[in-house]
């Protein structure tokens, strides 16, 4: 597992807002290929852009983060999918973000797979068209 975050979100944190202000009510991205070295550089190949059916239709999470892992809320996170492909990779942003190389964009980057990846997923094979919902997603900030 290797949760990445971006310049702007560590900036974010250390200079204003908490973990969860700084991503809440943000987008879950998932790509395909090989992810960014950095959180900071350029998305690769979106396959799906995952939101929630809250009414503002941003992924939130929940009001209190426990033994250090905060989690999603009960809303259901879900996107259809734009392309085919492998799901390889995802990023939480803010719905401002460009996609582009930034130091000041607000970004998580982690792994997926079917098993010892940030994002778990029962499969991880996308098919443009299909519904791709999110029913978990813990993210832990490591104790050392």
């Amino acid at each position: 597992m290797a949760l990445k975050l971006s310049t702007g979100l560590r900036d974010d944190m250390l200079d204003t807002n908490p973990f969860r202000t700084s991503l809440d009510a943000s987008r879950l991205k998932i790509y395909s290929g090989a992810a960014p070295a950095s959180a900071d550089d350029a998305e690769g190949t979106e396959l799906v852009d995952i939101g929630s059916a809250h009414v503002d239709t941003h992924c939130h999470f929940l009001a209190a983060a426990v033994a250090g892992v905060i989690s999603k809320d009960a809303n259901v996170w879900s996107g259809v999918a734009g392309a085919t492909g492998t799901a390889s990779y995802f990023r939480l942003v803010v719905n401002t973000d460009t996609g582009v190389l930034s130091t000041t964009e607000i970004r998580l980057q982690g792994t997926i797979g079917t098993s010892g990846a940030d994002l778990n997923m029962s499969s991880v094979s996308i098919v443009s068209g299909a519904t791709q919902t999110i029913d978990t997603f813990d993210l832990t900030m490591p104790a050392s």
